[in-house]
């Protein structure tokens, strides 16, 4: 019994009002970002890792700002924030789109090239949001006792 309510506990942790207004924000960013990596990519026929750098470049700007405020509501005014948040989208990309394209070349490797970039790029964008989503709630914009006791001490 213990043991489950450690379950339903560590669930709630993670899946919460946030994770609403995250999907909101990443329907927003897939949007921009993959709008922008398929029209490098198929229209202006950049490379996979250009493009899919791009898509995070762009995105990225407006996921922090979004996420910072409207998903996690943080007012911390932090340069320890944007550099927590540089490195998990750094390390997201790296790893989602690493695994991704070796992982469609070995599942679709009769196939063109053309069809495996575009399917390792929706891959890498499912891989991405899922570590990101993580990265941000428990590293980037995490709450602490200090932080809310921060802002608790300038509301009064």
């Amino acid at each position: 019994m213990e043991n489950q309510k450690n379950k339903h506990s560590y669930l709630h942790g993670l899946i919460d009002g946030s994770t609403v207004r995250f999907i909101i924000v990443g329907l927003i960013n897939t949007l921009v970002g993959s709008g922008t990596m398929f029209i490098l990519y198929n229209a202006l026929h950049c490379g996979y890792w250009f493009s899919t750098a791009m898509n995070y470049v762009v995105g990225s700007i407006v996921s922090y700002f979004l996420n910072k405020y409207f998903t996690f509501k943080s007012n911390k005014k932090s340069g320890r924030e944007i550099v927590r948040f540089i490195v998990n989208i750094s390390i997201c990309y790296l790893v989602a789109y690493g695994l991704a394209k070796p992982l469609v070349k070995l599942v679709l490797s009769g196939a063109g090239e053309k069809v495996r970039g575009n399917a390792a790029m929706l891959v890498g964008m499912v891989l991405f949001v899922g570590m990101n989503y993580i990265g941000q709630k428990f590293f980037v914009f995490k709450k602490d006792s200090d932080s809310e006791n921060e802002g608790k001490d300038s509301n009064e």
